[in-house]
């Protein structure tokens, strides 16, 4: 009798088996600042291209799992595999003790950027991982790969080292990208030519200005309109609400368009033109379309997680994600998309703190300089030998030419540091790098969700680049330095920062939920087995079967 029942429950789930993907095109969309928390929140309330992606397989408890939670090292899991100890992009920004500068993680004096010879320099250079798209390209050399974002870091960082197109917006130009030596702005910026053209005659006859969109399916204005309220962030007194107030001046104004729902808008827009003008997906290879988007995450930042900018937003994304998923539907192979997010992110403090919560500020600029103040005093040095440009939750020794000290003044001063660090009430643990570089590894088979504080900053070291001292903050201890466009940031090993959702959808996919961790790493081997492509050996991720049932691949 039990065989006989438990044979019929088998026979019941085989029937609802998804057809396995067989994709030509590779779609991956990370959404910046997207938490699971987010995720969850407004899950409810999808009607469009989230509603679409969440009937796919759905692992609601992804993870980001290394400690330092920023854009540009999160995005460098999700397509090469690695954690951030292997991919060299430690942060968003580190302090190069050679040269006493800070270095931006896509710095690279050789190029040059497209829309500004003086601007900022970037390419892949300092990732020093690969990704799927050139494991891809490696085996099939037609195969085209394009990436687009609102930020360089989301688009260089999935794409990688061979892709056919970088492409981030730049508010007051268009779309932008970086031009190696060799070739020309003009060469390098043909794909997105005529695309610029229309988005700047767009905007002169129809200025953008972000409300709440009365026509969404789903009444979201009147819901999102519920949320406003006054708050005070560092002595600021605002009222959340739209319309946001136009600013006085261009910079103002370009700094306000690209914090708002406009540049997911132009960036899908853009994702869409360059699936269709290369038509990605039509022909017998595999193409790869990553998409990064950056709104969720400059709202976040200047407005917090759960306001009524953000519940705009959310509306606005899931709907013009469900434009772009439709637009999908011309592609003459098969499709699959995946998306996940670079790290999670809180609301803001003080929102936080008025509903019961025990969240407080820690103010970076006066904790670093008091913390140098007593070191001054207890080791008797006439300068400054903490430096914490990119962050107080990474510090590095210096001389007194802030360029890397002598082997046995960076021990001494190391070592008092850390002392004082760790009495602070605010501090949970702190680490000397060096300790952290020769522990050993977390093992493979670990459980995301327990990894201590010391493995997951462990997944975050690459040695040259990292601080010598690592902090990791009490959860709800911020560092974070409130301002008129600032009020909330990410960055910590806390869940509410590493916890991301990641989809699997394709056409003919079951929907299926699957409740226990999946690392982020383990997304480009997944995407590898579905092709055909051969992942590299050394790894981080592995291959998770998307059909119930069947093997890996």
């Amino acid at each position: 009798m039990f065989a006989a029942a438990l044979s019929t429950g088998f026979a019941a789930q085989a029937s609802t088996i998804s057809a396995k993907p067989d994709p030509k095109l590779v779609v991956v969309i990370s959404i910046d600042q997207f938490s699971a928390n987010l995720y969850a929140q407004h899950r409810p309330e999808f009607t469009g291209g989230l509603k679409t992606l969440s009937g796919g397989v759905v692992y609601p408890n992804g993870y980001q799992s290394h400690a330092f939670t920023e854009t540009c090292p999160g995005h460098s899991t999700l397509l090469t595999g690695k954690h951030p100890n292997k991919t060299g992009i430690s942060a968003n920004d580190w302090y190069d003790v050679a040269t006493g500068k800070t270095v931006y993680c896509l710095a690279d004096p050789s190029a040059t950027p497209a829309d500004n010879p003086k601007g900022r320099a970037v390419s892949p250079a300092n990732l020093v991982a690969t990704t799927y798209g050139d494991w891809l390209k490696a085996v099939s050399p037609k195969s085209r790969v394009f990436g687009v974002s609102g930020k360089d870091r989301g688009a260089i960082t999935m794409s990688g080292h061979r892709a056919d197109g970088q492409f981030w917006y730049q508010a007051g130009f268009g779309f932008t990208t970086w031009v190696p030596t060799g070739q020309t702005a003009e060469e390098r910026l043909k794909p997105v030519a005529a695309f610029n053209a229309r988005l700047a005659a767009d905007l002169k006859k129809h200025p953008y200005v972000w409300d709440y969109d009365k026509k969404l399916i789903g009444g979201s204005a009147k819901r999102c309109q519920a949320l406003e309220a006054d708050y005070e962030t560092g002595g600021r007194k605002w009222r959340a609400a739209l319309p946001i107030p136009v600013a006085s001046d261009e910079a103002g104004q370009q700094r306000d368009l690209y914090a708002s729902p406009y540049t997911d808008q132009v960036t899908l827009e853009l994702a869409q033109t360059l699936r269709e003008t290369y038509a990605l997906g039509d022909g017998p290879q595999v193409d790869v379309l990553t998409v990064s988007l950056s709104a969720t995450d400059f709202i976040g930042h200047r407005f917090g997680t759960r306001g009524p900018e953000m519940c705009d937003q959310i509306a606005r994304l899931d709907d013009r994600l469900g434009a772009f998923l439709k637009s999908l539907d011309k592609v003459k192979g098969g499709v699959l998309v995946v998306l996940a997010a670079d790290h999670g992110g809180a609301d803001f403090v003080e929102r936080l703190h008025d509903e019961g919560y025990d969240s407080e500020r820690v103010i970076g600029k006066p904790w670093i300089a008091s913390l140098n103040a007593q070191l001054r005093r207890d080791l008797e040095l006439s300068w400054d030998p903490l430096i914490a440009d990119g962050g107080i939750d990474q510090i590095y020794v210096v001389g007194p030419d802030r360029k890397a000290p002598l082997i046995t003044d960076r021990a001494r001063i190391a070592a008092a540091a850390l002392a004082l660090i760790q009495r602070d009430p605010a501090v949970a643990e702190a680490f000397d790098s060096n300790a952290i570089l020769t522990m050993a590894p977390a093992p493979a088979d670990a459980a995301i969700e327990e990894l201590s504080v010391a493995e997951r900053v462990r997944r975050s070291v690459y040695p040259g680049r990292v601080g010598d001292i690592l902090v990791a903050f009490k959860p709800n201890r911020v560092p974070s330095t409130p301002g008129p466009t600032y009020v909330s940031t990410h960055g910590s090993p806390w869940d509410y920062d590493r916890r991301v959702p990641i989809l699997f959808w394709w056409k003919g996919a079951t929907p299926h939920e699957r409740v226990l961790p999946l690392d982020t790493v383990d997304i480009a081997p997944t995407i590898a087995a579905v092709t055909g492509v051969k992942a590299p050996a050394d790894i981080d991720g592995v291959c998770r079967p998307l059909v119930y049932g069947q093997p890996c691949g």
